[in-house]
């Protein structure tokens, strides 16, 4: 690792637990009754109810295949704080629900919300959140010891799944609803939901730097993982198949379609994966304050990156 990334400061896991202590919400103190009239009212909801399914299914996945990371083997500050993680999970999980009860559909039990979303989500993100994530998680279950397995569980998780496709997600949905005056009460609490996975991404990225500190060959199992994994997330940054974009304020150039025509793009992805896989390398490199949010912001427009040119490079449309 160069000197310079050791200049920069990353939260360790005791103050990234003591924010969490600060930082308490609950989904039942969030006013949803103007998000009820409005959704009766919402003349197309095809891709904004598309996004909510999609987080539906995402926060239950990320939510159940968790525990196994919890378990893994590391400092009692560390697991602390990743205790708090999977009690962030669980109450997102359960807001995310309480607007399918209260707003979009009839009461039900998660389950319930989960297996009608599902009906609506991608292949590609079936193979992100249900078939890479799961494998992952049952890897680490098997051996809580085995420290490979838990580099590639935090690069899923933290890196593709929260800087990456959380994060993303978040920003044109919320700038939409937020323009347009839509579900106030839906943008309060994803809003809280966004402060509470700054801090998970932080963990992730402190995590990381300090694995392949110790271990070199760690940083080869960061970037397998993300080149294993970067063509279903640009696949899965595209809208579905005949759904405006625009509805939630982005256009093709920002969501998924730029990624099919890069080909004359050069890409160096190797280089953009390194500085993903120290995490405070990419901070410099990014020229991003050393608070923890902005760090998360910072991975995510690294990792995006990294899809737009590696996954040309895995289609073929240009070689290094």
């Amino acid at each position: 690792m160069s000197d310079t990334s050791h200049k920069v400061h990353l939260h360790d896991p005791q103050t990234l637990y003591r924010h969490w202590e600060e930082s308490q919400w609950s989904p039942w103190d969030i006013d949803l009754s103007a998000d009820r009239e409005q959704w009766q009212t919402m003349e197309d909801r095809s891709l904004v109810t598309f996004v909510l399914g999609s987080l539906m299914v995402a926060e239950e996945r990320i939510t159940t295949k968790f525990s196994g990371l919890v378990g893994a083997v590391g400092s009692e500050e560390e697991i602390t704080f990743l205790a708090t993680q999977q009690v962030d999970e669980a109450r997102h999980m359960q807001f995310y629900a309480r607007f399918q009860d209260e707003v979009v559909s009839e009461p039900a039990v998660i389950a319930a919300h989960v297996e009608r979303a599902r009906t609506r989500v991608s292949p590609a993100f079936q193979t992100i959140f249900d078939d890479k994530l799961v494998a992952a998680h049952e890897r680490l279950l098997a051996n809580p010891g085995d420290r490979a397995a838990k580099v590639a569980f935090v690069t899923i998780y933290h890196l593709v799944l929260e800087a990456t496709l959380g994060l993303t997600t978040f920003e044109f949905s919320t700038r939409f609803m937020a323009r347009e005056g839509l579900l106030p009460g839906f943008v309060e609490g994803y809003t809280k939901i966004h402060q509470d996975e700054h801090r998970h991404i932080g963990y992730g990225i402190w995590f990381l730097r300090e694995a392949v500190a110790e271990d070199g060959g760690m940083g080869d199992v960061v970037r397998a993982t993300l080149r294993e994994l970067l063509p279903a997330v640009a696949e899965s940054l595209t809208p579905p198949a005949g759904a405006d974009a625009s509805v939630l304020g982005a256009s093709a150039d920002d969501t998924g379609h730029p990624l099919r025509r890069i080909g004359g793009h050069h890409a160096r992805a190797d280089a953009y994966v390194s500085l993903a896989v120290i995490g405070s390398a990419t901070v410099v490199a990014l020229g991003a304050p050393v608070a923890d949010p902005l760090i998360g912001l910072g991975i995510t427009l690294v990792i995006l990156r990294i899809t737009w040119q590696s996954w040309a490079t895995v289609r073929g449309h240009h070689t290094h």
